[in-house]
């Protein structure tokens, strides 16, 4: 009878215990983790532990789809929650950043500058020899390389090729936004700094650092960054970590944050080439108009942005630790986009409503 009541009382215990594990909720790791630089292992969370909708998922995934979309990924804490590729897409196909690579010539900058090769506050002039525009001498020296930075040289943004005849004023730096591919003189501000080509130095001091796959195409009009999903993922983590990677500080935290707040009074919503979101007003490319508001209202008030041609997306969340990266052909092919579009808020609305 001793013995009974002994084993009676084990099996409740291990029945209490299970009972106990069960009711015991997963919760995601919030440390922040990094990828090794090799290979294809990457560290996952689920929708279901991070307490998202996941009943919306689907719809997102149709929309996506519908959309033109070649591949779209959600990082949480830098673990993958979602990578979805469509149409053919593969993790292993390079797509174009379009403008958005423009945020990678940023980052470089920064890091020409840590190096003590350059000063952002530095005429453009003092890197590319005199008359490297087609303006006045005076009007060419107020010029710097914050200037290109931020989109304010004052040159001209009526064509797309930056060549020498194309780079005539309209406003003394500074006191003009305009969206254009004159940022494109950083490349050459940037090799000149370093005596090297802009791609071996890019390759050197950021690419390889964080384990990105891809390449620069420096076509006549465009330069244009190509690369996997993955890699645009890692530069969004890199971003998320304020320019760390790992224990290495590969870009000074306070240019990061410089970079990602607002760089100049007439469009409140750009950096140093990232968009920023949560503002009062904002400007787009192709026009002086001011808008009121934020850039994209569904969309979480602290997130920057790195935006190109064609909807490429990458989305940078600091509040929810998040990095959001969409590939693909333009979202509506009957009106294409420069950077941000419509399709930037309808997007996070489907968003919204699995995170939310």
């Amino acid at each position: 009878m001793k013995n009974m009541s002994i084993l009676l009382f084990v099996l409740l215990s291990l029945i209490r215990c299970t009972k106990n594990d069960d009711l015991i909720p997963i919760t995601p790791d919030t440390s922040m983790y990094f990828p090794a630089n090799t290979g294809s292992d990457w560290e996952t969370t689920s929708a279901t532990q991070l307490g998202w909708n996941t009943t919306a998922i689907e719809d997102l995934k149709t929309f996506l789809a519908q959309k033109n979309t070649k591949s779209f990924m959600i990082l949480v804490n830098g673990r993958i929650v979602m990578e979805e590729y469509f149409n053919g897409h593969t993790a292993s196909t390079d797509w174009e950043w379009n403008s958005a690579g423009k945020t990678l010539v940023s980052v470089t900058t920064g890091i020409a500058q840590q190096e003590n090769l350059l000063n952002i506050n530095n005429r453009v002039s003092d890197y590319l020899e005199s008359g490297w525009t087609n303006m006045p001498l005076e009007k060419e020296n107020m010029i710097t390389v914050r200037n290109l930075l931020t989109m304010t040289s004052g040159i001209s943004s009526e064509s797309q090729l930056v060549i020498h005849n194309n780079l005539t004023y309209v406003a003394d730096a500074g006191t003009r936004w305009a969206y254009s591919n004159v940022f494109q003189l950083l490349i050459d501000v940037d090799a000149k700094a370093s005596n090297s080509d802009f791609e071996t130095y890019f390759n050197e001091k950021l690419k390889n650092k964080i384990g990105m796959e891809g390449f620069w195409n420096f076509g006549v009009i465009f330069k244009i960054y190509h690369s996997n999903t993955r890699s645009m993922a890692r530069f969004g983590l890199l971003a998320l970590s304020k320019g760390r990677w790992k224990d290495e500080q590969i870009v000074n935290e306070n240019y990061f944050n410089e970079s990602t707040n607002t760089s100049q009074n007439t469009n409140p919503s750009y950096g140093y080439l990232w968009w920023l979101n949560g503002k009062s007003k904002y400007m787009v490319p192709g026009s002086q108009d001011v808008f009121q508001g934020a850039l994209i209202p569904n969309a979480p008030s602290d997130m920057f942005a790195a935006l190109g041609a064609s909807d490429q997306k990458l989305y940078i969340i600091p509040s929810k630790k998040m990095v959001i990266v969409r590939m693909g052909d333009s979202a509506d092919p009957n009106n294409p986009a420069f950077a941000t579009s419509g399709f930037d808020n309808a997007l996070w609305a489907k968003i919204n409503a699995v995170i939310n």
